[in-house]
């Protein structure tokens, strides 16, 4: 799938230079643009493409402070800059344009929605959002904020792909360390899932295209996406079991959302050379998916690499709520509930209007 990217604030910065860096050292070629729009200077001087800084009359090149009201409002102000770094960018290339970003923050989680509304309106193909979730240890303000976020991308975006921070993160990392590495894991996953169809290693039996990506993704909401990998055989036949394993494991252990099983649609993707893969394994797996899911629109296929590891790509959409989205939206209610009991005269201004916001949207 060519896609374009669009990453809003720091964490949607690195999210989109650890995607296109990828895809470049894999050559992979799916990745047709990209674009980092942020509040805050510092954070656009390392990025290696185009950027765009909005709200300098606002917050003079600061940041908002986590305020994502404040972010919301500096992206509608100056939403006329954006699109216009975007001209000539998204060509009729492009088959899909996604929007990345951390939705704890303020510039990400209040820009995002904004962004993906308008592209909608300009743009014929899908506009997606990957949103990351903060993890359990960080603060209140985060979790509020990214549940607001949330709750309004998925009426702006066409799907919105959900990475829990705490997915992918490693036990004893730091928190740079932990952040990069989830980082290179979002990477490595959705870089794999937009190549798909588009690299020219062999020839599969049945290729994956984008149309099967873009019809997974069509019931919108919430998307997950899993990732497991394993050695595997030179004979195909002798990876029958292994495909339909790593593709459990993929779904169960290796999920961008853990918890997440029950969705409207799927796609299986097995990557690996084509003398490796087994179509019977495919086969299987696929069914496996779809007695897991509870989906008759499970769809399959293969991904030919050059490669002697098999791995199993799993994108649900339309993904029913489940336990750990449950969990996420009860600490940012009870986040919500503690600032409103705290008194504090001291807070900021970010903080004071954080005490009022209910878990609605942010428009």
């Amino acid at each position: 799938m060519k896609a374009v990217l669009i990453g809003i604030g720091q964490a949607g910065g690195k999210l989109t230079t650890a995607l296109a860096s990828f895809d470049d050292q894999m050559g992979f070629g799916a990745i047709k643009g990209a674009l980092a729009v942020n509040t805050a200077r510092a954070d656009l001087q390392s990025v290696p493409f185009e950027t765009v800084l909005i709200g300098q009359d606002r917050v003079k090149g600061q940041g908002v402070g986590g305020d994502n009201e404040l972010g919301a409002a500096v992206m509608e102000q100056d939403i006329e800059q954006v699109m216009d770094a975007l001209d000539g960018r998204i060509s009729s290339e492009a088959e899909a344009i996604f929007v990345l970003a951390g939705l704890g923050g303020g510039t990400g989680s209040g820009g995002a929605p904004v962004v993906c509304r308008r592209l909608r309106r300009v743009y014929d193909v899908p506009v997606y959002t990957l949103g990351v979730l903060p993890g359990t240890d960080e603060s209140g303000l985060y979790q509020h904020n990214a549940a607001r976020s949330l709750k309004t991308l998925l009426g702006e975006a066409d799907a919105t792909l959900v990475v829990d921070n705490d997915a992918w993160k490693s036990s004893g990392e730091s928190l740079t360390e932990g952040f990069d590495a989830i980082n290179q894991n979002i990477a490595r996953r959705v870089g794999l899932l937009l190549a798909a169809g588009e690299s020219a290693h062999g020839v599969g039996q049945s290729v994956v295209d984008s149309s099967e990506i873009i019809n997974t993704l069509r019931a919108g909401g919430i998307a997950s996406l899993g990732y497991a990998s394993t050695p595997a055989s030179e004979d195909a036949a002798e990876n029958i079991s292994l495909i339909t394993s790593t593709t459990r494991n993929a779904l169960l252990t290796g999920s961008s959302l853990p918890g997440g099983t029950t969705a409207e649609a799927a796609l299986v993707v097995i990557a690996g050379e084509p003398d490796r893969i087994s179509r019977k394994g495919v086969e299987k797996a696929r069914r496996w998916v779809e007695d897991e899911t509870g989906s008759m629109q499970v769809r399959g296929g293969d991904f030919p690499t050059e490669s002697d590891r098999l791995a199993s790509l799993v994108l649900l959409g339309g993904l029913e709520r489940s336990d750990r989205i449950e969990r996420f939206f009860a600490r940012a209610q009870q986040a919500a509930e503690q600032r409103d009991e705290h008194n504090n005269t001291q807070a900021s201004e970010a903080e004071k209007n954080f005490q009022n916001d209910e878990l609605d949207g942010l428009f």
